[in-house]
């Protein structure tokens, strides 16, 4: 007798209307805080500078740009056997969306102002990283490349997030991206952003 296929989606794809609610706005807010880093014109975070460069030698605005470099990483994740799920698939359009619409809203500010907007970003991206992360709805684009070469090379997860992230920030600086004081203090502030991030999730 054959086996009952199940009708259900795999791990990964399902959700209760509150983990998709958390899902939903973790990445809005991930896009808006990004948004507020490059408004601030300071220096982006790796991947921003790679997607700002793109959107200045190509016509796409910078949030088609972070989209595409999102799909082009799931393309990459093919080969590396990695799984997507519902939370890769939103966060590879979601992010994107979000950051064109809030620069849209934003205008040009004096230089008191931009530091405040960088510092709001960044806050705003842990904050919608630890409501993403929490949802465990699948791995980012940038985050499951860097699983993913892990698994295949034995290489240190760090090393390999580093130099993902240089490669990133390179080639962004390179095209056009904004690297300045900001890059820097993403690269500081956003772990500990997120961690907060992680326990503002645990005490909703």
């Amino acid at each position: 007798m054959a086996a009952a296929v199940s009708s259900s989606p795999p791990a990964g794809w399902r959700a209760s209307p509150r983990v998709l609610a958390r899902l939903l706005a973790g990445l809005w807010l991930f896009g808006t805080g990004d948004a507020l880093v490059v408004s601030a014109g300071l220096g982006n975070s790796p991947w921003t500078v790679l997607a700002q460069g793109l959107s200045r030698q190509t016509p796409l605005s910078i949030g088609e740009a972070t989209i595409a470099v999102s799909f082009v990483l799931l393309a990459i994740w093919i080969p590396l056997r990695v799984r997507p799920g519902l939370g890769t698939l939103l966060n590879a359009i979601l992010v994107g969306v979000a950051l064109d619409t809030t620069l849209a809203l934003l205008g040009h500010a004096p230089l008191g102002l931009r530091v405040a907007e960088l510092a709001a970003g960044i806050a705003l991206v842990g904050v919608g990283s630890g409501l993403y992360l929490g949802a465990a709805l699948g791995p980012g684009p940038r985050d499951g490349l860097m699983m993913g070469l892990h698994h295949r090379t034995g290489r240190p997860v760090a090393l390999l997030r580093g130099a993902i992230e240089v490669t990133a920030l390179t080639a962004g600086g390179l095209l056009g991206g904004t690297v300045g004081i900001g890059t820097l203090a993403f690269a500081l502030l956003v772990g500990p952003a997120v961690a907060a991030g992680l326990r503002l999730l645990r005490a909703l």
